[in-house]
Order: structure tokens, then C-alpha cells, then sequence
């Protein structure tokens, strides 16, 4: 049995859920998703729970549906072991990205997570430009954001390489771990303290399973090692699952993301890229796309090397990418209107007149 408050119950979720309460719904937590199978931590136990038809159709998109963290109100049938989800509770936090494909569709990954660990290998894995794009994903989410550097015993450049990390995630903590020797993990652990969720994202084989595994203090995840001709993880965490903490904290495990699509607007960008926007801040006009402008302080630092060709490259290029997903999104929108109008339109013509 799980009590809310060791679940991370909080007062403005229960202000949130008297409405829901009044009806006789109880509420629950979503610990695992199976297609269309949710299973559910909840004060009567256990269960396995079904979305019921009417949420379905309230629900804007795929996203809106529940996803492991989300907070739920049930109709519990204790006995059986099953419910129905009528409601998905306010998100405080949602970690998503676009999905895989040429489809313009937000993928959730994790739902009311105080902490995402952005969890990168300091093997073949490291790549501070995929630590940039995932910066600007967990600025998005609402999560405080926290690079976790894993496989320490296997670089001998660890401290520099950390220090390449603290050069552009101004204000993120850092943390460089082991799974092997144990180095970092009292710094870890804190993040997944009594009633506080973290949720690890990263591409497969950076040692997030080692790291939960490490965190609960035994070996529940599935690991493997990464494959020797190209330095590739294989998916060992198959699903999105929400783990208990022995101290009374909460993990969120994820498989491994081998493309991190974004799926945010320029006001998160700024997180991942906070050298460049105090530069732009100088600029003589405050709408400086940093092209060609007279007066531009970001091509002024770019041309004299206070600002690397890579860094600004990698601005330019997720700065693009947003700007032509919101594109993408509005022309989405406009014709999941215009399907809506010719939708009401035809039910019109065929009704009967009186």
C-alpha cells in the first residue's frame, strides 16, 4: 500500500483534487505505461487501470494522455485490482520532445519530476552539443535541470571535461559519477531525497540503469555493456517506470532517447544558452536576429573569440529548429481547425429539416 504523501502528495495537488474528491474519484499515481494499460501506485494498492472514453475525447493530443509521474483521478475497484483514469492531474513538470519521424507530435517522456538528470557518458558518449539540445528540453519541462556525467572510471579527463560542461550550463549543477567506485554518488542521492522525483534521460548506454540500480542501493534494472565496434548502448530499460526510493524518493527510469528532437519556443533557449544571451543584451536592436545587424555584440564576440565557433553554431542551429517547429505547429493547428469546421459543417447538411 502507498500513502499520497509517501507517493509526493502536496497541498496544492490536494486543493486541485477536491473537486474530483466530491465526485468520489481517489487519487493515484502512474508508475507505469503499457500501450493502453496504466498501472497505478494508489492508497488501495496496485492496480492496472484503463482510461475511460470520455477523457479520451476531452484530451487535445497523444501527450495529454497520462505518462509515468502523472498524478490521476481513479474510480478504484480495489478487488479486482483495476480502475478507470477519469482525469489527469495538473503537471507541475512535463519532460518531452518531438517524436522520432517527420510527424510535428510532442512525445512525453516523464511527468512531475523535480529533478531531470541528463545523464552523458564520459566515453564515446560525450557530445556537449547533445548536452546543449537536452539543456534546452529540461528548460521546457519545468524540472530543474542536472548533468550527470557517468563512466568516471573510464576517462582520465573527467575534471576537464566537467569543466567543458559548467562553460555552458551556466548555474547546473554537474555531477561526475561512477557506477564502479561509487565517486560521486552521496551528491546524486540528495535528488531523490524523501518525497522528491528525479527523472533520467539520455541515449542508451550512458549507465542510467548502473545509476538507479546505484541509487537504490540494489541491482533492479536490467544492465549491458555498450557494444566495442562503435561505442553504442543497448536498450536495457525498456520502459518508463517509476521507481521508490528506500529513503522515500522516487526515480523516474527511461529508455534510452537516440535522437532528441526538441519540442519547445525561443523562451527556453536562453537556459542552455545564457553566454549568449547576456551578448545579445548589447546588441544595438533589441529584436538582433545576430545575422548581420549593425551593432550586433554576438557576431562582435564571435569574430573576437570570446564566443567559440561551435557554441554559436549550435545556437543558430537549435534557434532554427525551434523556429521552424513552431511553424510547423501552427500550420498543425491550422488544419486540425479547419478539420474541425468542415467536420461541423457536414454533421449540419445532414440533419433533417424541420
Amino acid at each position: 500500500m502507498w500513502t499520497l504523501e509517501k507517493l509526493g502528495w502536496t497541498t496544492a495537488l490536494a486543493t486541485h483534487f477536491e473537486p474530483f474528491a466530491g465526485a468520489g474519484l481517489t487519487a493515484g499515481r502512474v508508475s507505469v505505461v503499457h500501450k493502453d494499460v496504466w498501472g497505478i501506485y494508489a492508497p488501495t494498492g496496485e492496480l492496472w487501470a484503463e482510461v475511460s472514453g470520455r477523457l479520451r475525447h476531452r484530451l487535445a493530443s497523444h501527450a495529454d494522455l497520462p505518462v509515468t509521474g502523472d498524478w490521476v483521478a481513479i474510480e478504484a475497484r480495489a478487488a479486482e485490482g483495476r480502475a478507470t483514469i477519469h482525469a489527469v492531474l495538473a503537471r507541475r513538470s512535463l519532460f518531452s520532445r518531438k517524436a522520432a519521424g517527420a510527424v510535428t507530435e510532442e512525445q512525453a517522456v516523464a511527468a512531475n519530476a523535480d529533478t531531470v538528470f541528463l545523464v552523458c557518458g564520459l566515453d564515446r558518449d560525450f557530445n556537449v552539443r547533445r548536452i546543449e539540445r537536452a539543456l534546452v528540453l529540461a528548460a521546457e519541462s519545468g524540472a530543474r535541470p542536472v548533468v550527470v556525467l557517468t563512466k568516471a572510471d573510464l576517462c582520465g579527463e573527467a575534471a576537464a571535461r566537467k569543466e567543458e560542461v559548467e562553460g555552458i550550463a551556466a548555474g547546473v549543477p554537474v555531477l561526475v559519477v561512477s557506477g564502479v567506485t561509487g565517486e560521486g554518488l552521496p551528491a546524486a542521492a540528495p535528488y531523490a531525497g524523501p518525497g522528491l522525483t528525479v527523472a533520467l534521460v539520455g541515449s542508451s548506454g550512458v549507465g542510467k540503469s548502473t545509476l538507479v540500480n546505484r541509487l537504490l542501493g540494489r541491482d533492479l534494472q536490467p544492465t549491458a555493456e555498450v557494444r566495442a565496434r562503435d561505442g553504442r548502448g543497448q536498450h536495457t530499460t525498456t520502459r518508463r517506470e517509476l521507481i521508490p526510493v528506500p529513503d522515500g524518493g522516487w526515480i523516474i527510469d527511461t529508455p534510452g532517447l537516440r535522437e532528441l528532437q526538441l519540442w519547445a519556443d525561443e523562451q527556453a533557449l536562453p537556459a542552455a544558452f545564457a553566454d549568449v544571451g547576456a551578448l545579445a543584451a548589447e546588441c544595438r536592436f533589441r529584436d538582433c536576429r545576430h545575422e548581420s545587424e549593425p551593432g550586433c555584440a554576438v557576431l562582435a564576440a564571435r569574430a573576437d573569440g570570446r564566443l567559440s565557433a561551435e557554441r554559436f553554431a549550435s545556437f543558430v542551429k537549435l534557434r532554427k529548429e525551434v523556429r521552424h517547429l513552431v511553424l510547423r505547429q501552427d500550420a498543425w493547428a491550422r488544419q486540425a481547425e479547419n478539420r474541425r469546421i468542415r467536420s461541423i459543417h457536414k454533421h449540419a447538411r445532414r440533419r433533417p429539416r424541420e
